[in-house]
């Protein structure tokens, strides 16, 4: 049964900013820069409906039960404030983004998780998922975001919850965030299960799962082509 998470204590935090890197920081390597912000996702945009929407976090929980957040609980939480650049796995970066919203580390310190977990998955509607290291979800550069530039999410950007991992490829960012999956061992998301790569650090061009298999690598050959299909979560 799921039990929804006291937010009393946190509702006086105070926004703060980070910059992630500063500006005129190269970007990473095989990058196009872009202007403007290019919609991208697979599937249709969901409906939303706010009398039905929550946010569940669950799996492997310190009190083994599922945990939820209303929409209206929201705006309880605690707010940070990030800018970064957007970088998707197809080549293209767009830089400057204003990002507003929730720290995700703030979801393990209401929900503790159980002993031993290592990953996260994110859930968004439809059964779109992507899989994150501990350490990644809980970057300070990591947050639930509900603003962009100042302004809600728009519906094709992921409103009203979005999460934004700014340090990887964009298919890591879901749109629509409706839950969070605690894990002990990894599993792998949508589009990792798709040829994307399991890590997706812009920096080392981990783009593609044949790139982990670094003897196949050296060998120029052994794992499956690069997929035919960009990862749609920008």
């Amino acid at each position: 049964m799921a039990s929804n998470v006291r937010l009393s204590h946190i509702a006086s935090a105070s926004p703060s900013v980070y910059f992630p890197r500063m500006r005129g920081h190269p970007i990473p390597p095989g990058q196009r820069l872009v202007h403007g912000w290019p919609v991208s996702h697979y599937g249709p945009v969901p409906r939303f409906r706010p009398e039905r929407w929550n946010l569940r976090v669950f799996g492997a929980t310190a009190s083994g039960e599922t945990h939820e957040w209303r929409f209206d609980d929201l705006a309880a939480l605690p707010r940070v404030t990030v800018v970064a650049d957007l970088h998707c796995a197809s080549g293209s970066t767009s830089t400057g983004h204003e990002w507003y919203g929730i720290p995700a580390a703030t979801v393990l310190d209401l929900v503790p998780p159980a002993p031993g977990i290592t990953h996260v998955m994110a859930w968004a509607e439809y059964g779109y998922s992507a899989n994150l290291r501990l350490g990644d979800f809980t970057s300070p550069r990591t947050l639930m975001a509900t603003h962009h530039d100042g302004e809600p999410l728009t519906a094709e950007h992921g409103f009203p919850l979005r999460l934004v991992v700014p340090h990887l490829y964009g298919y890591k960012s879901v749109k629509w965030l409706r839950g969070i999956e605690y894990m002990t061992a990894d599993r792998r998301g949508f589009w990792e299960e798709r040829g994307y790569h399991n890590l997706a650090d812009p920096w080392k061009q981990q783009r593609y799962s044949y790139q982990e298999d670094e003897a196949a690598e050296e060998d120029g050959g052994g794992g499956p082509p690069p997929p035919t299909e960009a990862p749609s979560a920008t």
